[in-house]
């Protein structure tokens, strides 16, 4: 049996035992006897009598063992031509005394807090702030428009909105107290307070309700950690579900904490005093997970990046970044990489850089291809791991483990499911599918600490989500399969979620836009393949008989909609005009034929999105088949 084998059998087989011994990772006010226990929906929950506070865990206990003057953060904005390093004993009183102004405000225990924020130092530091007085973050990511915002308020109920002036991308400011001002006003709950960091490039004008952000912590009180239980939210975190509300994920404190310690070491292979450089988001799960929290409560030093893979100034950024910083681990999206080999294709600018500080190179939220693969693999001299998770599990639930035990990589795999998570592939039926036989992949209970505790004030939409499909089985919504030698491969989504580069945006949510307008008699959204992307949508529109206008000018008007209610982050920007959809004879639109069409695997007909003349021929003759094509498609369930 290999050293992978003898951690991973354990842990699905006795995953009480092994998660007990875990819980040294992290430091505890109250260690757990009760180590798992389940809640009503038989959903497990993990060290249910333990109090931690996690900004504890990851700041201040670090300075309290005299590791005060290392660097717990290094922000690098090319954007703004800006660098700061932070040390933990910086960051503690800085946490701290936000804190004390978000006290000041009436935060307490179990409040809500929206955070929208771009990539600075302050985003952080407002989260583990809510974090060290218990109450709950939920970061929307600020590329979302005023509409995503006000759905995410109406939900989450917070008592304070923390804010920066404005955003900055590329070479463009983006003000965010208008989109602040207009989410506030769509939603019918109201926030009691706004605060506002003010950046120099644009300034916000406050209104009464508002609080300027370094007023506020003028005098502020020092605030201790306040002890909170493990199964206490840390925070809310949206993410895009098959219909057009998100589902704001819960994620606990103490499973969290100990599944990051754990994750930081076997999977990440770092140690106290490491550099990590994860080039994503705080307003994504991967942000939340391996920007904010497991590096730091790993003892590391994260690296907060403002700035774009290219054009930033240039596409050598990473590079620079991985010389400048000495980084070990080095993580983002195969989306990522698609553009800088789009810009530097013999990845000439890597010459002007000294990177052999880096070890491993990791890469997650979208399907790794293999052309990327392999270029990345014939350019560095180390590890490439492509290695899979959700929003919804919080950690990596396959990857090769350097930790543990590096294996050869297959292109196209992320490899063994990592200790904890008992991934199983079941077909139509529940049975379990055999090696290269394709279904369903599903985490059989219980799920391992760290993962989703619930969807915020929805536990019917958490069970029938993912619990009901298939009974004692997470069901992840990915399809894929095993190979002969236990590598996963995950293929891609078995629902309306598509993946634009490393983003789950709702194709579902898209078409309630879309088939908003007042012209729009009916639409579909499906998710297309894009070689620098992944995934992009693009949208299939019938006009209403009254519609008179120009089908130029409604394509533009749709594409705008969708900007504006769901934001630039969808990249919206291809709609064709169509005189019929594909459905089955109850008149449901065949999205899963439609998506099959536009990949050119429908019953030999040839498209290519390329050319819309041809792709929008395919339709009309697909259209004009599609009852018998639905009665004949076997693969299709209508």
């Amino acid at each position: 049996m290999s050293h992978y084998q003898r951690t991973y059998q354990p842990s699905v087989k006795h995953p009480e035992a092994f998660w007990s011994e875990q819980i040294k990772r992290v430091p505890w006010y109250t260690p757990p006897t009760t180590i798992l226990s389940y809640d009503e929906q038989q959903h497990a929950r993990w060290y249910g009598d333990g109090e931690l506070n996690i900004c504890y865990a990851a700041i201040d206990h670090h300075v309290a063992q005299g590791r005060g003057e290392q660097p717990a953060i290094f922000w690098d904005s090319p954007v703004t031509q800006s660098k700061q390093t932070i040390t933990y004993q910086e960051l503690r009183d800085r946490i701290a005394c936000f804190a004390g102004g978000l006290e000041r405000l009436g935060v307490t225990k179990g409040d809500r807090v929206i955070i929208y924020m771009p990539m600075v130092p302050e985003a952080l530091i407002a989260m583990y702030a809510c974090a060290r007085l218990g109450a709950v973050h939920s970061v929307v990511f600020g590329g979302f428009a005023s509409h995503e915002l006000a759905v995410r308020i109406e939900d989450a109920e917070p008592k304070v909105v923390v804010m920066a002036s404005c955003g900055i991308e590329v070479d463009k400011v983006l003000p965010y107290k208008p989109i602040v001002e207009q989410a506030i006003a769509q939603s019918s709950f109201k926030p009691e307070a706004c605060v506002v960091y003010q950046r120099d490039l644009h300034r916000a004008v406050l209104g009464p309700d508002d609080y300027d952000w370094d007023q506020l912590i003028t005098d502020a009180p020092f605030v201790d950690c306040v002890p909170v239980k493990a199964t206490d939210p840390l925070y809310i975190l949206y993410t895009s579900g098959t219909t057009g509300k998100p589902k704001g994920v819960i994620r606990d404190t103490g499973g969290y904490a100990v599944a990051l310690a754990y994750s930081m070491e076997v999977i990440y292979a770092l140690n106290p005093g490491d550099v990590m450089f994860t080039a994503s988001d705080v307003g994504w799960v991967v942000g939340h997970s391996y920007i904010v929290y497991a590096p730091l409560l790993r003892g590391c030093t994260t690296v907060i990046y403002e700035g774009k893979p290219v054009k930033t100034p240039d596409a050598g950024s990473f590079w620079r970044l991985i010389d400048e910083y000495k980084v070990k681990s080095f993580f983002t999206a195969p989306t990522a990489f698609r553009a800088i080999k789009k810009e530097d294709p013999d990845a000439r600018l890597l010459d002007c850089y000294n990177i052999s500080s880096l070890q491993h190179l990791y890469v997650a939220g979208e399907r790794l291809d293999p052309p990327t693969f392999h270029w990345l693999e014939g350019l560095l001299d180390v590890p490439v791991i492509d290695h899979w998770w959700q929003t919804e599990t919080g950690w990596p639930i396959a990857a090769n483990l350097p930790g543990i035990e590096a294996v050869p990589v297959k292109a196209g795999s992320a490899t063994y499911p990592v200790p904890g998570f008992n991934v199983q592939i079941l077909d139509r039926d529940g049975e379990r599918a055999g090696p290269m036989q394709q279904g369903s992949v599903v985490i059989k209970q219980p799920m391992p600490p760290g993962c989703l505790a619930g969807i915020w004030r929805d536990p019917q939409r958490f069970h029938s989500a993912y619990m009901a499909a298939f009974p004692g089985y997470y069901l992840t919504g990915d399809g894929g399969y095993f190979d002969e030698d236990g590598y996963l491969f995950i293929m891609g989504r078995t629902d309306d979620v598509i993946n634009v580069a490393g983003h789950r945006l709702s194709t579902g949510e898209m078409e309630e836009v879309v088939g908003g307008h007042p012209a729009v008699a009916e639409c579909a959204v499906i998710g297309i393949h894009d070689e620098l992307k992944g995934q992009l949508p693009i949208g299939l529109v019938i006009p209403k008989d009254t519609f008179d206008g120009n089908d130029v000018t409604l394509e533009a008007e749709l594409i705008a909609l969708v900007r504006d209610r769901i934001g630039p982050v969808a990249c919206f920007k291809q709609v064709l005009v169509v005189s019929r959809l594909p459905k089955t004879r109850s008149g449901k639109i065949l999205r899963k034929l439609l998506r099959n069409i536009a990949d050119g695997k429908t019953y030999g007909i040839p498209s290519t999105i390329d050319d819309p003349t041809s792709l929008e021929d395919v339709y009309v003759a697909m259209c004009e088949r599609s009852v018998g094509a639905a009665d004949q498609a076997k693969p299709i369930d209508p």
